[in-house]
């Protein structure tokens, strides 16, 4: 399940980034790219992030991550490049 995860959260990261670099540097610009890519990435980020949550959560115990490192984990989701962080400092560790 840890492999899974990990592929996941990669995927995640470059997705969340994708969507960002879609709003600042395609929306303004070439507003018609923009619209094509929105609803595929848009809708492919939200499944990746929902499978990170819930393997997180099945991974918590496995991985005997205690609150702290579990809500870092979690919390690593909202931020860029914060899944590729996770993956290097808990991921990588433990593998």
């Amino acid at each position: 399940m840890l492999n899974w995860f990990k592929k996941i959260a990669l995927l995640e990261g470059i997705s969340f980034l994708v969507l960002i670099f879609n709003m600042l540097v395609l929306k303004p610009n070439y507003f018609d790219t923009y619209k094509l890519i929105l609803k595929p990435f848009g809708m492919l980020h939200g499944v990746l992030f929902i499978l990170y949550i819930i393997l997180a959560f099945l991974l918590k115990d496995e991985k005997k991550w205690n609150l702290k490192d579990f809500s870092i984990i979690i919390l690593a989701s909202f931020i860029p490049f914060g899944t590729f962080w996770v993956d290097k400092k808990y991921l990588n560790q433990s593998a």
